[in-house]
């Protein structure tokens, strides 16, 4: 059994009518990820209750090796690989105008989860390939909104197997397409790196100056 790969992206929000994270996982998805991995990919929508619902959902079918969640960011100008997710402070509105009653993704849960994948480390290597221009970059706030609440749930249900990927809207600057071919660059990246952890060749820095 080939092992599985789950992208999600987020459907439309506020301004974000057409939502670049899920144009690029599409644009990642016509491309996939080679004949050894079953990619799976699926939009969620920008709403807690049915993130934490279709989240948790996701782990228990599938078993994903790796979960990828993929995000908009209207500040964002490079691509963001997230290290941490934050637990509380889940104060803004989704799109049905409702957040959690407790502020929280999970009710007496850590403060902050950190991906297994050292998120350094990934930029390191990705920006060592041709990305066609587009920089990566690794960040330790997703902004405790949806992708952080979206972050940390998968975090926790799958053990720190998990990432979260901020995109920049279409166009400002890069295409659908060059988002797409990045992502995948990215994806496959994050693979290689399990795999060598899995071996015991690498050393996980992704906390070394940060708390």
């Amino acid at each position: 059994m080939l092992p599985i790969v789950f992208v999600t992206g987020f459907g439309p929000f506020g301004d974000h009518e057409v939502n670049a994270s899920w144009v690029s996982v599409q644009e990642m998805a016509k491309m996939g990820l080679g004949e050894d991995v079953d990619l799976r990919v699926e939009e969620l929508p920008v709403e807690y209750k049915a993130v934490k619902q279709t989240v948790p959902t996701i782990w228990k079918k599938y078993k994903p090796k790796l979960m990828v969640h993929v995000g908009v960011s209207g500040l964002a100008r490079n691509i963001t690989l997230e290290q941490v997710a934050h637990n509380s402070g889940y104060e803004r509105l989704d799109v049905q105008c409702k957040c959690p009653d407790s502020k929280s993704c999970v009710d007496d849960g850590d403060d902050t989860l950190v991906s297994l994948l050292d998120m350094e480390d990934i930029c390191t290597r990705v920006n060592q390939t041709d990305t066609q221009g587009t920089p990566v970059v690794a960040s330790y706030d997703a902004g405790r909104y949806l992708c952080d609440f979206s972050y940390y749930t998968s975090l926790h249900c799958g053990s720190g197997n998990a990432a979260f990927i901020h995109v920049p809207p279409l166009d400002k600057p890069f295409s659908a397409q060059v988002l797409g071919s990045t992502l995948r660059e990215i994806i496959l990246t994050m693979l290689k790196f399990l795999k060598e952890k899995e071996h015991g060749e690498v050393v996980d820095h992704s906390l070394q100056n940060h708390c």
